[in-house]
């Protein structure tokens, strides 16, 4: 049965007309369950009503013309009930409800199943059979299967039915509505534009040599090729880009290394496979290693290395071929459309015509995403429901804060869209003339906004952006690109570069936060539950070597300076503190001894951790006898607090940091470390955000760390708000009872406020 079930769904997924599927789907049931009749019935909400859409065993000219409503007839009450109904004589039912057109009166037994995707019903799929009797357990459990499988590609293909439909012109399109993630905030109308190349690694077929010297000649002079372009594509960028969204291409530059990919690529050309085989057996094991990892950040970096990868290969067909492919360039307002959006496609793309980006596939941890926010380019990821090729030259409406985006449009929606586009042009010119205004609220409360930073050593951005330091330094990436653990010396001058980047502010570096969920490649670990294993300072704790040259390294980068300060990742008991203040203690003894002769000053750095375990939620009065200030890292507390993976797509709607459980928490967060006298640092996405801004203002937070990116907006929203509505407000969202009136509050407020551009489309 389970085969028959595969077979079933997979025919309906070759089917491109979501007609001629659902047709297909009920003779097939018809056959194999040996029954009178299937019919299917899709929901039409415009109108509250089924519409049979597809039957064998009925009277086929009923088919678009039979509509029943959501409370009428046996499909009425299976829709209403959102369960499966057996009927022995569906005659005799109370709700039955003859149709005519159907032909059905010699029809006794009747099953009919909702068909159900994220919590809305599609439609109702039913057998009948002309004999009086109740279907049997088994049967009932095929049709609830079958149906559970059905509602995707159901969803699925009406949108690609609505999008590919070539016998209408774009402009009479039916309106239709994909939902993504949001990946950049912002509106834009464009054109689907996709560049997605024809070279592709994954499609390269290998193949042997016996030239493994020219092989190897090809290979360096394509890495060489694509690093120039790479140098090229980077100096493209706008001068306004933040140096550490540029140093997205100094993983490139890494992976050009010689060291790094070209080692392998050439170790397996000796094997007398030729350099684009060698290269696509390399890269594919390094992309599925990120691919893997469940933390997201990481995953994405899978997309980066394929992209990279791609350019090379072109590279090498172009040497082997004498060919360069030919490029198409947008000539004309356009959002740009492709499976994966790569750093380097978005670099390439004519600025002056790009206004959005839609990722099939992706996150907002993506490389697109983070560029887009920081270039200011509305972005949504994810959109799985549809293919590039489907977007392709039709007018879109992008929805960067909410992910959705409408595909032909009526002339009132887009005018709307064009309104409020121009509107939030001009908040965005008054944010900007507001940048270096101190971040003080009406009523004269100080707030510091600080940097969330990983990416680059060169942080200029803090100064520029009115932060007030480095509020979490993600030290884990150098380790995650090398193919071994980094030397005390390679992180010194790492980290020495980062200190003294910024040598009067305060620098928060957090030690390795590696392991269960982000293995390093050097250091593989396999558990079947990674968020709940052996990762951050457990790991380093039972590795001190690990954790002491990490120590050391920090303590030398910063002789001279007091602006180090030590985080400690996943912490859930004290004695992990203790441990680990015993062993920052004996790399502090260690680097005072060897300096204590060369006149050069150790100041000892201020220890803290990182608030992300709920455990530590009722420890918060042991720990604050143990450290010198707390750091909330609000989005992996919400996941545990709540249980939500917020990378898995079916519970990723649970995710929300306006919950109010979290906003409890975190309420009761600040009010013991104020109770204990700890500085209390949020660095989670939720202080990047102006409703979560305001909340945390009003909790009593005064430091808020944050992407690069947001700055300028926070110091914005906290000038143009008070002190006591902002309490006020938080009153309201910690009496909430979903994350749903939490944001409703925060809409009215900010409305109130004369804000309300800031939540445009969350509203």
């Amino acid at each position: 049965m389970l085969t028959t079930l595969k077979r079933i769904v997979q025919e309906m997924s070759q089917i491109p007309a979501l007609d001629e599927a659902l047709f297909n789907v009920a003779s097939r049931v018809k056959q194999v369950m040996q029954v009178d009749s299937c019919s299917i019935y899709l929901a039409d909400y415009d109108n509250q009503e089924f519409i049979l859409k597809a039957t064998d065993g009925l009277h086929p000219d009923a088919v678009e013309q039979v509509r029943i409503g959501f409370s009428e007839g046996l499909i009425g009450l299976v829709g209403q009930r959102e369960e499966p109904l057996n009927i022995e004589d569906a005659h005799r039912h109370p709700r039955f409800k003859h149709y005519p057109e159907v032909h059905e009166e010699n029809y006794k037994a009747f099953l009919g199943t909702p068909i159900i995707h994220q919590r809305k019903v599609l439609g109702v799929i039913t057998m009948q059979q002309a004999k009086m009797r109740f279907f049997s357990e088994d049967e009932e459990a095929f049709l609830v299967t079958l149906a559970a499988q059905l509602a995707l590609e159901i969803s699925n293909a009406e949108i690609r039915g609505a999008l590919s439909s070539n016998d209408i012109l774009p402009s009479t399109l039916h309106q239709k509505k994909v939902m993504g993630i949001a990946g950049s905030p912002g509106l834009a109308i464009g054109h689907g534009f996709s560049t997605d190349s024809t070279v592709d690694l994954r499609r390269f077929v290998v193949k042997r040599t016996d030239d493994r010297s020219q092989e190897v000649q090809r290979y360096r002079k394509a890495v060489e090729i694509t690093r120039e372009q790479v140098d090229e594509l980077s100096n493209s960028l706008e001068e306004g880009i933040p140096d550490d969204v540029k140093a997205i291409f100094q993983l490139y530059h890494h992976l050009l290394d010689a060291n790094s990919l070209g080692r392998e690529v050439e170790a397996k050309i000796q094997e007398q496979w030729c350099a684009g085989s060698s290269l696509k057996m390399v890269v594919e094991d390094y992309a599925a290693r990120f691919a893997n990892m469940d933390d997201p950040y990481m995953q994405e970096r899978a997309i980066d290395i394929v992209d990279l990868s791609n350019r090379i290969l072109v590279n090498i067909l172009h040497q082997a071929r004498g060919e360069r492919p030919q490029v198409t360039l947008a000539d004309k307002a356009s959002i740009l459309v492709a499976e994966e959006v790569s750093a380097t496609m978005l670099a390439e793309f004519p600025r002056e015509h790009l206004k959005g980006i839609i990722s099939i596939r992706g996150s907002n941890n993506s490389h697109a995403a983070i560029l887009a926010r920081a270039m200011g380019i509305p972005a949504v990821m994810g959109c799985q429901n549809v293919s590039p090729t489907l977007l392709e030259n039709k007018e879109i409406l992008l929805d960067g804060y909410s992910g959705e985006i409408i595909i032909g449009a009526d002339n009132a929606i887009r005018q709307s869209f064009v309104q409020l586009i121009e509107e939030e042009a001009l908040l965005a010119e008054q944010i900007a003339s507001e940048a270096n205004k101190a971040c003080e609220t009406e009523d004269g409360c100080r707030m510091s906004l600080l940097i969330n930073a990983g990416l680059s050593v060169e942080i200029e951005t803090v100064a520029r952006n009115q932060g007030k330091g480095i509020g979490l330094y993600r030290t884990e990436i150098p380790f995650m690109l090398r193919e071994s653990f980094p030397s005390e010396k390679e992180q010194i001058k790492l980290y020495s570069e980062v200190l003294r980047c910024v040598p009067e502010q305060q620098v928060t570096m957090r030690t390795l936060d590696v392991g269960g969920d982000k293995p390093l490649p050097y250091f593989p670990i396999n558990e079947e539950n990674p968020f709940l294993g052996w990762r951050g300072v457990r790991l380093t704790l039972d590795h001190p070597e690990i954790f002491l040259v990490q120590i050391r390294a920090m303590l030398k980068a910063s002789l001279g300076l007091s602006n180090l300060q030590i985080m400690l990742p996943m912490i859930s008991s004290v004695n992990e503190v203790q441990e680990a203040s015993r062993l920052i203690e004996q790399a502090f003894f260690e680097v005072s001894e060897e300096i204590k002769d060369t006149g050069e000053t150790l100041v000892r750095p201020r220890i803290g951790v990182m608030l992300e375990v709920p455990s530590v939620l009722y420890l918060l009065p042991q720990l604050a006898r143990h450290v010198d200030f707390f750091s909330v890292g609000s989005n992996d507390l919400t996941q545990y607090l709540l249980a939500v993976d917020r990378n898995n797509t079916r519970v990723a709607a649970l995710y929300n940091s306006y919950h109010p459980a979290v906003l409890s928490a975190l309420y009761d967060i600040v009010r013991q470390s104020d109770a204990h006298k700890i500085p209390v640092t949020v660095c989670g996405e939720i202080a990047g955000e102006p409703g979560g801004a305001i909340l945390l203002l009003g909790m009593g937070y005064r430091r808020l760390s944050m992407n690069a990116h947001n700055i300028g907006k926070i110091n914005w929203v906290i000038r143009n708000v008070n002190l006591k509505e902002s309490k006020n407000l938080l009153a309201c969202a910690l009496t909430a009872q979903t994350h749903q009136e939490v944001y409703a509050h925060i809409n009215d407020y900010l409305e109130q406020k004369g804000l309300g551009g800031l939540i445009r489309a969350g509203s």
